[in-house]
């Protein structure tokens, strides 16, 4: 797999949650990705530990690709 196609290549998922509440903040990121940990007192720690649990890569994917249509977009 040729990792230059991949817009998140050598991007740290804790750097992908930073930026994206930079530039939302938790409350529209929470009403962009509706998950609890968004929406009901957020906090950075919390919300890496959930987007890291493989039984909710799904939640991962969302922000994965939230972040690509914020900052990736040509």
């Amino acid at each position: 797999m040729n990792n230059s196609n991949n817009p998140l290549h050598g991007i740290k998922l804790t750097e992908i949650l930073d930026k994206l509440v930079e530039h939302y903040g938790w409350e529209e990121l929470g009403k962009k990705i509706r998950i609890n940990c968004f929406n009901n007192n957020p906090h950075k720690k919390a919300s890496l530990k959930f987007l890291r649990n493989v039984d909710h890569e799904w939640a991962r994917i969302k922000v994965e690709n939230l972040y690509i249509d914020t900052f990736c977009s040509e």
